[in-house]
């Protein structure tokens, strides 16, 4: 179809795929890419030839660990530790039959690797900028990865359980805990290796570097959940990092220890932690930073066949009422009420999923994460845009009476708004006042006098009357139509229309309408606009409605826009833009409270995805910080914000009371 082969979505990527083997850097490292013939690398083959042990390996590999540790001298301490860590690890992958035997061998290889990065008995801490160091924590990591591959086999891995491992010549347990502060074990179904998956839909790939095992966690519903539970998409999923953490008894380990002590039994607890509340632990007075992948979760949970995004961005603009049962708000982290909300609005054709990139890199900034909750709005996009504001401000108003009903979060009062394209009319739409202004587009007598049904007379007040949200403090429109896209043509708005279904009673509450008010309706009022295609054309009534309302005056507004010098679209159409909406259309050069404007060289499909455009929306969100941390007036109220610090929020207005659904200029109540 015309108009969706140039505004619509390209075809849905793979956002991951399965690896023919799971990533191993270890094995990169010591040059071998083949795990099934492994061989130990140039030093601990040095440290065999010494002691005369390399013509042993082949059948003695564990009375060669053993032995090895016998020879240890605190000068050679960790040289050993880190040889017996990595012929213990090379064994077990060799042991595909074998699962007692793996098991003894990853665990010995995690012990050995564990004292090589931790203990510090000789006096000695081990050497950072020995590239030894990196190997010992990738031993580490991809022998607990191992170890809980094998222990999987025999069942799922849940928080708060307690596995018992038999060896061939142990018997150890471990607990398993959960730290993380937005998600519990009722959360938790089971997880996926970060290692398996190759990250492909997904421009940037956050990963960092430490200690641990990167795991997708995926979510399940279940009783006694919080009141956000119904935001929660299914499948969610969201990052882990398993960490084993092994405390055994003072003396038991080291060079130095007392042979008449006995060595105990070494405490294991696989920790299953949230990078998105903790970067570091502290192990043995040591801060020691955590292995995580942010992005393989997220492409994950993208992957979905539910989650396609063309099928509901189609749904969405063809047949409107197919997406009534998934429209509405949603959140891919845990709802945090001492966090700020970012709430991105998709544009024409077009789905939450669009935002995956900027949501990807603006969640990868610390400070970011740890201040701001984002969030999203799924609406049928082929409505008009004032139809799907009135419904996003009903469901900003359910929001929070279903999260804080007694209004005890005020970070909740300081939502940022980011819509693209016709999304940015809809997230302006939440932040100024109608007045009487947006009802006299439609007639010129008082809407009191209007006859209509119940339900018709409350929706067509929800959609003409209304006041500022004063939870909105900013708002940031991206290739948005502020005065409409000449892309929306006589053809293309026929096509709409004839594309485009209409919800039926919608179409009858209109004849209706005109049948009970005779004479009452302008002749080319808004209500005869039935697409959002029809909406959004340069003559479209409510257009400059919208750019003249007065906002409320604590909203800051920020403007970015698309252009592309070399557009088909935009000579076809005459107009310098970014191939849909014009510059002419989307500036906002003398707009009131307008705090900033940058255009990117971007076509208006990708603007929103643009790098220039992602870093200026993590510049105004940097920037509330500092805002709220600096103004000098105005009643405050304190937000705690993660990691125990706080910011002052300015209370204008007071208290920041809920959107007025179906009032501003004072329309009657609905008469029953």
């Amino acid at each position: 179809m015309a108009c969706a082969s140039v505004v619509g979505c390209a075809s849905d990527p793979e956002w991951v795929s399965v690896r023919s083997a799971a990533s191993n850097p270890f094995m990169q490292r010591i040059g071998f890419d083949k795990p099934e013939r492994p061989r130990e690398s140039p030093r601990t083959a040095q440290l065999l030839r010494r002691y005369d042990l390399k013509s042993r390996l082949g059948g003695d590999r564990e009375g060669v660990i053993a032995e090895l540790g016998e020879q240890a001298a605190p000068s050679t301490w960790h040289e050993h530790e880190y040889a017996m860590a990595e012929l213990a690890y090379l064994g077990a992958v060799e042991q595909k039959g074998n699962k007692a035997k793996a098991l003894d061998l990853y665990g010995a290889a995690l012990l050995h690797s564990y004292r090589y990065l931790f203990d510090h008995s000789d006096g000695s801490p081990c050497n950072p900028y020995d590239p030894q160091f990196r190997g010992a924590c990738d031993l580490y990591n991809k022998a607990l990865e191992g170890l809980l591959r094998v222990v999987r086999e025999d069942g799922d891995l849940r928080p708060g359980d307690h596995q018992t491992i038999v060896t061939e010549n142990h018997v150890c347990g471990f607990d398993i805990e959960l730290h993380s502060s937005g998600w519990h074990p009722e959360d938790f179904d089971r997880f996926e290796f970060v290692s398996d998956y190759q990250v492909n839909g997904l421009r940037n790939h956050y990963h960092t570097y430490g200690l641990g095992v990167p795991l997708i966690a995926i979510r399940r519903p279940h009783e006694g959940s919080h009141a956000a539970e119904e935001y929660y998409p299914s499948r969610l999923c969201f990052p882990l990092t398993a960490f084993l953490r092994i405390t055994e008894p003072e003396a038991a380990i080291g060079p130095n220890a007392d042979p008449a002590t006995p060595a105990g039994s070494p405490r294991f607890v696989l920790e299953l932690r949230d990078p998105f509340d903790q970067q570091a632990l502290v192990i043995n007075g040591r801060e020691t930073p955590l292995e995580s992948d942010l992005s393989t979760p997220l492409a994950y949970f993208l992957n979905q066949p539910e989650l396609q995004e063309q099928a509901i961005s189609t749904l969405g603009l063809l047949r409107p009422d197919s997406v009534e049962k998934l429209q509405g708000l949603y959140m891919l982290e845990p709802y945090d009420p001492k966090k700020m909300p970012v709430l991105m609005v998709h544009g024409l054709w077009s789905s939450p999923i669009t935002w995956m990139e900027m949501y990807n890199d603006l969640r990868s900034d610390p400070l970011v994460r740890s201040r701001y909750q984002f969030w999203s709005y799924l609406y049928p996009t082929g409505q008009p845009f004032w139809m799907s504001a009135a419904q996003l401000r009903q469901e900003l108003a359910d929001v929070r009476q279903t999260l804080d009903p007694n209004r005890q979060a005020p970070a909740l009062d300081q939502m940022v708004l980011v819509g693209h394209s016709m999304g940015g009319l809809v997230s302006k739409l939440q932040s100024v006042d109608s007045g009487r202004d947006f009802w006299r587009i439609n007639s010129d007598r008082p809407f009191e006098e209007l006859q209509a049904d119940p339900e018709v007379y409350q929706k067509l007040a929800n959609a003409y009357f209304f006041r500022p949200n004063e939870s909105v403090r900013r708002v940031v429109t991206i290739g948005t139509p502020h005065r409409g896209s000449k892309f929306a043509n006589v053809f293309t708005r026929w096509l709409g229309r004839t594309l485009i279904d209409s919800p039926m009673r919608l179409a009858r509450g209109r004849e209706q309408l005109y049948a009970r008010n005779r004479g009452y309706f302008h002749p080319n009022s808004a209500l005869e606009i039935r697409t959002s295609i029809d909406s959004l054309a340069p003559e479209s009534p409510l257009l400059p409605a919208v750019l003249n309302a007065r906002p409320g005056p604590w909203v800051t507004y920020h403007n970015i826009v698309g252009r592309k010098p070399d557009s088909l679209v935009g000579e076809l159409l005459g107009e310098e833009g970014d191939g849909v909406v014009s510059l002419t259309s989307a500036k906002l050069d003398d707009m009131p409270q307008l705090a900033s404007q940058i255009v990117v060289p971007s076509d208006h499909v990708s603007v929103h995805r643009h790098p220039q455009s992602v870093l200026e929306v993590r510049r105004i969100l940097l920037a509330q910080l500092l805002e709220l941390e600096s103004l000098p007036y105005g009643p405050r109220s304190e937000i705690q914000l993660a990691g125990g610090s706080t910011i002052e929020a300015v209370g204008l207005p007071t208290g920041g009371a809920q959107p007025v659904v179906g009032s501003g200029g004072a329309p009657p109540p609905v008469r029953r």
